[in-house]
């Protein structure tokens, strides 16, 4: 894909399940697509005149070319895949590696490299605006920060699973892809609570490398914390200890809370929404493992140095903002309008939600790296 994509000049957006295909130090990488997806990889499919699909069954239409405007072309080792998701003039049945290898020869190197500066330089645009956003302050912590902190720390070898909620966003726009990690997340149906399990089955088909779940509240409610009793029973058994859970304590199904208010106009329904209190990081001491609690920003490098460095598996508990809003790549006019509406309808969070949706998108239109 890296020479297909050097000889054309293309720039590469990746479906959240194929995150960890292509590093994101490659300058044309543009990273996720779709809701969760980045800014460069929505002006990458918008304002491309060809689109080659590899292996990917992303269904989202609204975020790739109009019909029409771009030639495509779809590479898929399963048959029933090919055409499904858009019209495409060349439907090639077969493995992705291999058939990319027999199209190279037949592909003419592209001087003109306008449009590959316009993507790196999107690219560029956007790790400035996310170190931004991640900065950017919130009551208590920005859960932005949280992962743009440990994108930096993690050992090229890592292995990483978000849950599905808000975790995710952060998670396909924050966590850069480096060396050998690999990742994944319940990204077919979005289901909840698979977080702490993924991680748990990593370690066991590969113990001798250090693994991280990143998950919410809310799914640590629904079985991260009985998980936690699995990882005290076998932790021993691994050639390498090291297995953190990284745990945003909001008290929010936040992801829900999000999506009813830009689709439904809904404001946020705290008896069904709001989450009881827990202590994460006390219940993993409980159970003999390590745990570590951050509640205000500048705790949170110290926070992830601990749990890192850790000699058992840790738990790493966020206290972090409700009201830092999961904006999409492209918010449409009727996603502001219901988001507004909620407001209008008497969100409980209301003045906090204001506030920290105007700051994050603010991020954008800013100038340089201020």
């Amino acid at each position: 894909m890296t020479e297909l994509a050097e000889l054309t000049g293309a720039g590469v957006a990746k479906a959240l399940l194929g995150k960890d295909v292509l590093p994101d130090a490659l300058p044309w990488v543009t990273g996720s697509i779709g809701l969760l997806g980045t800014r460069p990889s929505y002006e990458l499919m918008m304002d491309c005149d060809t689109l080659l699909m590899v292996g990917s069954n992303f269904p989202y239409t609204q975020f790739l070319p109009e019909f029409g405007k771009a030639r495509a072309i779809q590479i898929d080792l399963d048959p029933t895949m090919i055409g499904m998701r858009y019209p495409f003039e060349v439907n090639l049945v077969g493995d992705a590696a291999g058939t990319l290898r027999a199209l190279i020869p037949l592909v003419q190197r592209k001087t003109d490299r306008s449009w590959r500066s316009g993507i790196e330089s999107n690219v560029r645009r956007w790790w400035e605006v996310m170190d931004r956003r991640a900065h950017t302050s919130a009551d208590p912590i920005n859960p932005e920060l949280v992962f743009h902190e440990l994108s930096a720390r993690l050992p090229a070898d890592a292995i990483l699973a978000s849950d599905s909620g808000s975790a995710a966003n952060w998670y396909a726009r924050h966590i850069r892809i480096r060396g050998e990690m690999r990742g994944s997340l319940s990204g077919t149906l979005a289901t909840m609570g698979p977080g702490v399990p993924y991680v748990i089955g990593a370690k066991f088909g590969l113990p001798d490398r250090p693994a991280y779940a990143l998950v919410g509240d809310g799914a640590m409610q629904m079985n991260g914390i009985n998980e936690l009793i699995t990882i005290a029973k076998y932790w021993k058994d691994w050639a390498d200890p090291r297995l953190v859970v990284a745990v945003l304590h909001n008290n929010d199904l936040n992801q829900v809370t999000w999506e009813l208010r830009a689709m439904g106009g809904s404001p946020q329904f705290l008896p069904s929404q709001e989450l009881p209190e827990f202590p994460y990081a006390g219940y993993a001491k409980l159970l003999g493992l390590h745990g570590v609690m951050a509640e205000k920003p500048e705790e949170v490098v110290p926070a992830w140095e601990e749990a890192l460095a850790a000699d058992r598996p840790c738990v790493v508990e966020f206290r972090t903002d409700p009201a830092v809003p999961p904006i999409p790549p492209h918010a449409t006019w009727d996603q502001l309008e219901k988001a507004l509406e909620s407001i209008v309808r008497g969100d409980s969070d209301r003045g906090a939600m204001i506030k920290e949706g105007v700051k994050s998108k603010m991020q954008e239109f800013l100038p340089g790296k201020s």
